[in-house]
This record gives structure tokens, C-alpha cells and sequence, in this order.
């Protein structure tokens, strides 16, 4: 009932398109349906003789009370794929979502709350790495589930279980594509691009390197992805035929600006440079433009480290089996593409 309302926070809040937004809410709405069903997987089990005069009971049991801290980037649909597993299976749930845009999840508890979940089942708390510390630190909660930054998640994590807390978090990625001189050139042009600019690259599963097999195929897909690149329409996320809004603040976007200079000074090619971009009419707006690198090497900051913003790098490989090393390689290898034809 809220779906459209909901998106609309989230653009006016986090600066993504519209429809973007609303596709995030609405996997947050099929992860609530999904879940509408965990009932038969909470039933325990019974097994019988399991040894001379000796049966098994197997009891599931809530843990207590569970924490979740969110990012930015999905302020709907992260903070219910946490929340919504949790109380399903009995439990009560703490969210401390982003400070930078903490409207949406604020929102969304008050519709929870006039769904008819009881009072202090859903609970919110609004904060920064000193409250995401207490919470940690609290005797009373017993697990919890993060997405951030590798170097956050990592001390999330080992602070949690080091108390004996259950913890699960998530945190930085580079995924790959490879592209094999047998593909699709145009399709695979198009699945990329909407892959690394979609939401101004602030996506955990970006694309946001393309490892091209062959001179020729790296040729190829660049010529396909350049005028699609340029093409791209920077508005603000609500005005109608705006594929790309601006990055979450200006801290953020410096720190793009920056991993773009050290890829220059790196030596990697730039064939299109994001940093300039003034919208005409919002010059003060956090916008910036797409980024495209070839000729990237293995130890350039740009392909090591996630950016998180617009930043495409291209990389040329001989063989799929050094494309797949490469992949293998990273620290923060998360998801990879292969586009092909014939299935090798």
C-alpha cells in the first residue's frame, strides 16, 4: 500500500532514481511474502530409536533479542531482509540504520507498528559508530547482522563473536565480468553499463570491472559501451528519464574524486572522465559523472580497492584461464559475470 510512497523517500533522502527505488522496496515487499511461510521450516523434529531406547527432539528456539546496522544504499530493502527473518523466527530485532539517510527505515517501523506488530518487536535507534559499539557491547542481544565497509564489518564481526555473540556481516566487493570474444557485444554493452552506473555505482553487486579476453574483444566492447556511456541522463532521481542520481554526500564524492586520481596517476587510461560534471542546474548538487578506465592493471588502486561510485575499469587478458585467475585473485571477489555464447 506504502510501496510508492516508501520509494519516494528514499529518492528525496539517498538522491536514486525513482524507479530504482521502487524496485528495492519491492524486494523487500517478496522477502516479507517469502517469509510468510517459515512456519513449516520452525517445526522440529522428532526421531525415534535413534539409538537402544533413545529418541531425538530437535527444538528450534528464538535466540532473544537480534541487531541489525544497515547501509545507505538500500535504506528499505536491507533493513527488512534483517529484520523481517529475525522476528519471523521469534526473535526481537534492534535496526540502527544509516545516519545519512534515516527516513526511510523510520518510516517503514511506523507502518510495521500500524500492521499490528506488538510494541517491541521492531525497534529502531538512530545513532552512529558509538551507538553501533553499544549495541555490540550489549549483554542482552544476541546476535547480529551488518553491511558496511570491509573494515567495519570485520570489527563487527570479530567484536561480536568474540563475546560469544552469532554474527553475520558483509562487507566489500569488486565483481567481475568477463567478457568472451564469442559474446553478444551489444547485449553485453547494455547489461553492463546498467550494471556499474545503475544507482551511481552504490550497489554491493555492481560490476565494476570488465576483464575483456582478447585485444580485439576489448576493442569491441569498449566501442559498444562509449556512446552508452556518454549517453547516460544525470538528473536528480525524481525527474522523470533520469538514469542516474547524484552520490549519497560530499564527503562520498570526494572520495571518488580521489580513486579516480590515483588511477590517472597510476597510469591507467582514462577514456571518460566523471569528475567535472556540473548539473546545470543544481551545481551544488552532490552529481557526479560516469568514469571509464582502460588498460587497468592488477596492482592499481582502482581495480584492488572498491569505489563505490560510477568507475568502470577495463582489464585485457589473453585467455579465459587468466581471466578466471585474475577473478580468483582478488581480495573482494564477490560476484562474476560471463558473457558467451556458446557456453565454452
Amino acid at each position: 500500500k506504502h510501496q510508492n510512497d516508501l520509494a519516494a523517500i528514499v529518492t528525496r533522502e539517498h538522491g536514486k532514481t525513482l524507479d530504482d527505488a521502487k524496485g528495492s522496496v519491492a524486494r523487500g515487499i517478496e522477502l516479507v511474502e517469502f517469509h510468510c511461510g517459515l512456519v513449516h521450516q520452525l517445526q522440529g523434529v522428532f526421531s525415534a530409536n535413534v539409538s537402544p531406547q533413545i529418541d531425538c527432539y530437535t527444538i528450534r528456539q528464538p535466540l532473544g533479542v537480534c541487531a541489525g546496522v544497515s547501509p545507505f544504499n538500500f535504506p528499505v530493502m536491507v533493513p527488512l531482509w534483517m529484520m523481517i527473518p529475525a522476528i519471523a523466527a521469534g526473535n526481537t530485532f534492534i535496526l540502527k540504520p544509516s545516519e545519512q539517510d534515516p527516513s526511510a527505515p523510520l518510516r517503514l517501523l511506523e507502518l510495521l507498528t500500524e500492521a499490528g506488530l506488538p510494541a517491541g518487536v521492531a525497534n529502531l535507534i538512530q545513532g552512529d559508530k558509538t551507538t553501533v559499539e553499544q549495541l555490540i557491547q550489549h549483554r542482552d542481544i544476541a546476535s547480529l547482522t551488518a553491511v558496511a565497509s570491509t573494515p567495519v564489518a570485520e570489527s563487527i564481526y570479530t567484536t561480536a563473536t568474540a563475546q560469544g555473540k552469532r554474527a553475520h556481516t558483509f562487507g566489500g566487493a569488486k565483481n567481475h565480468c568477463i567478457v568472451m570474444p564469442d559474446a553478444d557485444m551489444d547485449q553485453a554493452a547494455n547489461a553492463i553499463v546498467g550494471a556499474a552506473y545503475g544507482s551511481a555505482g552504490e550497489r554491493c553487486m555492481a560490476i565494476s570491472v570488465v576483464v575483456a579476453v582478447g585485444e580485439p574483444t576489448a576493442d569491441a566492447i569498449i566501442n559498444r559501451l562509449l556512446p552508452q556511456i556518454n549517453a547516460i541522463r544525470i538528473e536528480p532521481g525524481d525527474i522523470t528519464g533520469s538514469d542516474m542520481g547524484p552520490l549519497i554526500s560530499e564527503a562520498h564524492r570526494q572520495r571518488v574524486i580521489a580513486a579516480i586520481d590515483q588511477g590517472v596517476c597510476e597510469g591507467a587510461q582514462l577514456l571518460i572522465d566523471g569528475r567535472n560534471f556540473k548539473h546545470a542546474k543544481h551545481p551544488q548538487g552532490y552529481f557526479l559523472g560516469p568514469t571509464l578506465f582502460d588498460h587497468v592493471s592488477e596492482n592499481m588502486s582502482i581495480y584492488q580497492n572498491e569505489i563505490f561510485g560510477p568507475v568502470l575499469v577495463v582489464m585485457r587478458v589473453n585467455d579465459l584461464e587468466q581471466a578466471l585467475q585474475l577473478v580468483n585473485r582478488h581480495q573482494y571477489g564477490n560476484g562474476t559475470a560471463i558473457f558467451t555464447r556458446d557456453g565454452f
